[in-house]
């Protein structure tokens, strides 16, 4: 191997390892912005709609 193929090869492991650390990142905001909600109250448990059972809603 000649003096050039190791530059090369440096440059591609650093490349590679910033486009990795970038895609960590990336990775982590989107499962932080998830985990809050769409409408971005953290911490708040968010209400499930009502599963429809086939009964007709008991009324008084």
């Amino acid at each position: 191997m000649s003096k050039s193929n190791k530059s090369l090869s440096g440059a591609a492991i650093a490349a590679g390892a910033a486009i990795g650390s970038a895609a960590i990142a990336a990775g982590l905001l989107y499962v932080t912005k998830r985990r809050k909600g769409a409408d971005g109250k953290d911490g708040e448990p968010r209400q499930l709609p009502a599963i429809p059972s086939g009964e007709d809603p008991q009324t008084d």
